[in-house]
């Protein structure tokens, strides 16, 4: 046992000088640790990491295990250059960007990162040379005034605690921002400090997704522009990301929020056809603007036949799976894996599987193989591995190929793409894509595509192929969302009953001054194309509900935002038996079978029938569609909602939330509160 009088003459005496060698080598101690960190072999796969604090534990433990606390004088020598290190190493692993910011569509040139040693850049180098020539100066010739002893070893007796925020708020600032596909490189800044905490949780909005553009639908006055024309659209990608974006405490960006696919993200429960015969029925209704006293929303509503279990035909499916570098991430490549592994246990015994891969080249993972052999199947999934670059169009080639070999007549053939949308070798312009995909959609193949991840998806890529290949679109985050589009919505996703479903809505001057599409931009037709068969839309699935809402401005109506022309056509005069004076508008909708190459035509007048009087009056599942349309909208902070605030969004929603099995309107909530705290789009 050590004698009081031994501690009591250790405690008062003086403290030796430090000497300039233990500096120097405890400073290239540290960062000889930097750089084997930054040199280190990438392995294949998601390594496990210990946690920031962890990091700094283990540091600390380390150094109290070499005995560094029965030398004080030592201990303070290398708290320095160790604060300097692991400041590094906070803001470095942070999921914060403290560097440039970027817009979510900016182009950037993508750097593939195979699993090899990259050189670090000459900057990065120079900057190190830097930092280490500062860290060496004597802390006395700092501007900040040296550390105390109780700053650098916040347990004299030998713990192994990491060192006080004082030793990480001193240290000088070493701010890295690290891209996944980008080398790091290393800023000094002399005077700079850790943010403070109100900064330091302030997400960045960097990213190398990739998203088209397009501006908000405008007012059209409907003397001038009586005839609008649109695809249906029932891809739901587009709330799946926006979710995910407010979960991780960032607004949106605009260009991501599409708002039909927020509306028809939801199961509603619209009327519906009474036989297979006829594939879907549309309802029309008519209420008061939620959010302008002067103007009404005219709600399209349509149901697609549900195909019962019994009658589904057997299934022929190519899974195309992307397993490039930019695949190797927890939420890209493992939780695709999972997603399929739930469709795969729910196919039956006469389906066909197939699998086909892509990264570098193109490569058959798994000749046809039928659905009762699960578990070759199940295996071929479980081997997959990323690595490479993407050859995304020779992978498309090829599992048509395979489709097209194991054709199903009066089956369901179908290609199911699922990426993060990174094509960089081969056809990587989307122009080229789409002409690819235009041309193999006459074989009677469909196309499903599934996006994955975040920082490298290119959603305008999978749009643009989705689009023209008679095909869907969808955005998996979460495994919860594997299993709504791949099993609770499986029927939708699988089996059509309908394509290339166009919309046509006149509106009648008389009645309606202006209009406006709300969502629809990018599926946006001519009007001569509404009878042209030869003109691609959109598909409707088995059980599908596919929702429009257009903002009507009644005539006379004190809303309406385009003054008349001083020199417009004469007025009507109705009395002299123009027809049909009394409707708001006429809506058409054409539509193929499947396997049909002409269009048939249904056709749904709307009058005073369709309206009613209250907006509180029209059902559950319309007011919460409109009270998603609204929330939509206030995300792209458009002008017709600037004045309606997340609290009567969110109290629409709550009162017309009925059913919900699965909680999807209960989650639709809370991401009303989330953006309502982030501040998007006023209150």
């Amino acid at each position: 046992m050590v004698d009081d009088n031994e501690l009591n003459r250790l405690r008062d005496s003086a403290v030796p000088k430090p000497s300039a060698d233990a500096r120097a080598r405890a400073l290239n101690a540290a960062f000889e640790a930097f750089d084997e960190k930054k040199t280190s072999p990438a392995t294949q796969g998601s390594q496990p990491s210990l946690r920031l604090t962890d990091r700094i534990h283990k540091l600390w433990s380390e150094m109290m295990q070499k005995k560094l606390y029965a030398a004080p004088a030592l201990a303070g020598l290398v708290a320095l250059p160790v604060a300097g290190y692991m400041t590094f190493q906070l803001v470095e692993n942070s999921p914060f960007d403290f560097g440039t910011e970027r817009k979510v569509s900016e182009p950037r040139e993508r750097v593939d990162q195979p699993a090899t040693v990259q050189q670090a850049p000459v900057e990065a180098e120079q900057d190190k040379d830097e930092v280490r020539d500062a860290l060496a100066k004597p802390a006395a010739s700092q501007q900040e005034p040296a550390l105390s002893a109780s700053e650098a070893t916040p347990q004299a007796a030998g713990g192994s605690a990491p060192p006080s925020p004082a030793v990480v708020a001193r240290s000088k600032g070493i701010v890295a921002n690290q891209n996944a596909a980008d080398s790091t490189t290393l800023m000094v800044e002399p005077q700079a400090i850790m943010p403070a905490p109100a900064d330091v949780y302030a997400p960045s909005e960097a990213s190398n997704d990739r998203v088209q553009k397009f501006d908000t639908n405008p007012i059209h006055s409907a003397k001038q522009d009586p005839v609008s024309t649109f695809s249906i659209d029932v891809d739901t990608a587009s709330y799946s990301f926006v979710r995910r974006s407010l979960k991780e405490g960032v607004l949106p960006q605009p260009d991501t929020v599409r708002v039909e696919e927020m509306i028809n993200y939801f199961p509603y429960d619209w009327a519906g056809p009474d036989s297979a015969a006829t594939p879907f029925n549309s309802t029309v209704t008519v209420m008061p603007t939620p959010w302008n006293e002067n103007t009404k929303l005219m709600h399209i509503a349509i149901k697609g036949y549900d195909v019962k279990p019994a009658e589904q035909p057997k299934a022929n499916l190519v899974f195309l799976i992307d397993v490039s570098g930019s695949m190797n991430e927890p939420d890209k490549l493992p939780l695709l894996q999972s997603a399929f592994r739930l469709l795969v246990n729910r196919l039956g015994p006469d389906d066909t599987v197939s699998i086909v891969t892509y990264a570098g080249e193109a490569g058959t993972v798994l000749e046809p193989t039928v659905g009762s052999d699960k578990v070759k199947i199940l295996e071929a999934i479980d081997r997959l591995q990323p690595g490479g670059s993407t050859a995304g169009a020779a992978g498309i080639a090829e599992a048509y190929r395979l489709a097209q070999k194991s054709f199903i007549k009066d089956g369901i053939n179908r290609v199911m793409l699922a990426t993060d949308g990174d094509f960089n070798v081969g056809q990587s312009d989307d122009d080229d894509l789409k002409r690819i995909i235009e041309e193999k959609r006459k074989s009677g193949i469909f196309l499903s595509v599934f996006g994955f991840g975040r920082g490298n998806l290119n959603d305008q890529m999978m749009q643009t192929i989705a689009q023209n290949g008679n095909g869907t679109a969808a955005y998996i985050d979460t495994l919860a969302e594997a299993e709504k589009v791949l099993v609770q919505d499986a029927g939708s996703t699988l089996f059509p009953i309908a394509k290339d479903v166009k919309i046509q809505v006149e509106f009648n001057p008389e009645k309606v001054s202006e209009y406006r599409l709300i969502g629809y931009e990018t599926r946006a037709l001519k009007r001569e194309d509404f009878n042209n068969d030869r003109v691609d839309a959109g598909e409707i699935g088995s059980g599908h509900s596919v929702t429009a809402v257009y903002e009507i401005t009644p005539k006379g109506s004190p809303a309406q935002a385009v003054d008349d022309l001083r020199y417009g056509e004469a007025k009507t005069d109705n009395a002299t038996g123009v027809a049909n004076a009394d409707e708001y508008a006429f809506v058409k909708i054409r539509y193929k079978l499947p396997d049909g190459d002409v269009s048939k035509l249904i056709t749904t007048p709307v009058t005073s029938a369709n309206e009613v009087g209250a907006f509180d009056d029209a059902s559950d599942d319309q007011r919460f569609s409109v009270a998603v349309a609204a929330f939509g909208q206030k995300l792209r902070d458009a002008d017709q909602t600037v004045n309606f605030g997340y609290d009567r969004i969110r109290e629409i929603a709550s009162a017309a939330r009925g059913a919900d099995p699965f909680g999807y309107r209960s989650e639709f909530l809370s991401l009303v509160r989330l953006a309502a705290a982030l501040g998007g789009g006023g209150r």
